[in-house]
């Protein structure tokens, strides 16, 4: 199938892949009475006495608002916001389909960081959380970190946070094939977006020991400078070596390779001066650092990527709408590293020991079950953590 014509098609079709469906019928005259005036008022001034109730007496514990800028669109770049608006739409029909969340795409005409820190705050009294999308490093970490520094509702960046607990799931059952322990192995990630970064701090609250970050300018090291804040803050924590050089010597004797970066940037060779049995997660889509069965005839044990026609796809549908479900539930004030950790578990946990095998490390994205085994390890970590108000 043409996807790219059969999708232009529908999407003529759809006019939109989301709608408002009414909660409340409206037949009679009562009907009408009760969901708008006069009745409607009795719940108002009940918010305004307290603003809690607003989650018992209005949708607002179960939305999701949708945020981007439009500046990195999936592999597109930097479209615009009004470009985007089919991806985000898409993103708010997988919250509903995989985890009955109500989400709403916020598209917003601004690649200004405090303009859209204002606007998402401002518009945050109707929402439960805030899922940021698609937007362009280092722009996203800062409007994370001043969100989560002045909303009281979760504030989740999919692209770093998303990807980070899948890709860790699946080294967790990885490592199992390969009889590796997390704090022994010798990790390199390509790309140090914000993805790559994310993934990177994540592996680190998971126990990884031993990471290499490389991007363009080859592999990070602690004192030397860089442009973008961000490369000096993940360098200072990683790299402990001091190692210096290109993706092919970061590679020499590392068990594990994950790419968040470019298209056939690691060749055969690479992989075969990587450690006995090394886990491969070439990520880059739609065409991966090295396609699978190059790197299975190099030598690796366990491949994973982010395509849907190879085993073992690494995809973020498998963690967000679980997050939320689970923050959600317990009204958490934040999405902490604890309730990722636990996402992270809970996502390996789903399969069984005795199911791991080199093409089934990971549980499939359109498993509708996975959510809610998900959805239940981080509402246990947002109380275990002290995050949750119900």
């Amino acid at each position: 199938m043409d996807y790219s014509k059969a999708s232009l098609e529908k999407h003529e079709e759809w006019q939109g892949k989301i709608e408002v469906k009414s909660r409340a019928p409206i037949v009679t005259r009562e009907d009408l009475s009760l969901a708008y005036t006069p009745g409607v008022a009795a719940p108002c001034l009940e918010i305004q006495k307290d603003i809690e109730k607003s989650y018992a007496l209005t949708r607002h514990k179960n939305l999701v608002a949708v945020v981007t800028d439009g500046s990195a669109v999936l592999g597109l770049g930097n479209i615009g916001p009004e470009a985007g608006m089919p991806v985000m739409e898409g993103k708010c029909v997988l919250f509903k389909e995989f985890a009955d969340v109500d989400a709403f795409p916020l598209c917003i005409k601004s690649r200004e960081i405090d303009e859209i820190v204002r606007t998402a705050y401002l518009l945050s009294g109707s929402f439960g959380g805030v899922n940021l999308e698609d937007i362009a490093a280092p722009r996203c970490f800062e409007i994370e970190r001043k969100l989560k520094e002045i909303c009281d509702i979760p504030i989740f960046h999919d692209d770093q946070h998303g990807t980070a607990i899948v890709v860790a799931a699946a080294l967790i059952n990885a490592l199992k094939v390969v009889k590796k322990e997390i704090g022994k192995v010798r990790v390199v990630i390509n790309g140090a977006g914000s993805a790559g970064i994310a993934i990177a701090k994540h592996l680190m609250n998971m126990g990884v020991c031993h990471l290499t970050m490389v991007d363009r300018v080859g592999i990070l090291c602690e004192g030397d400078v860089y442009d973008n804040p961000a490369h000096t803050e993940i360098a200072a924590v990683t790299n402990r070596e001091k190692q210096k050089g290109t993706l092919a010597a970061a590679l020499v004797g590392a068990d594990v390779f994950i790419g968040v970066s470019a298209p056939n940037l690691v060749s055969g060779d690479m992989i075969k001066s990587m450690a006995k049995d090394p886990i491969v997660f070439p990520m880059a889509n739609p065409t991966p650092e090295i396609m699978p069965d190059l790197a299975k005839a190099a030598g690796a044990a366990v491949v994973g990527t982010g395509r849907s026609d190879y085993p073992n796809q690494i995809n973020n549908l498998l963690a967000f709408p679980g997050v939320f479900r689970g923050a959600l539930d317990c009204r958490a004030k934040e999405i902490n590293e604890e309730m990722k950790v636990a996402a992270s578990r809970a996502l390996a946990a789903y399969i069984r020991d005795d199911e791991v095998t080199s093409e089934n490390i990971i549980p499939s994205p359109l498993d509708k079950k996975v959510a809610a085994a998900v959805a239940e390890a981080v509402k246990a970590a947002a109380y275990q953590s002290g995050v949750a108000r119900v």
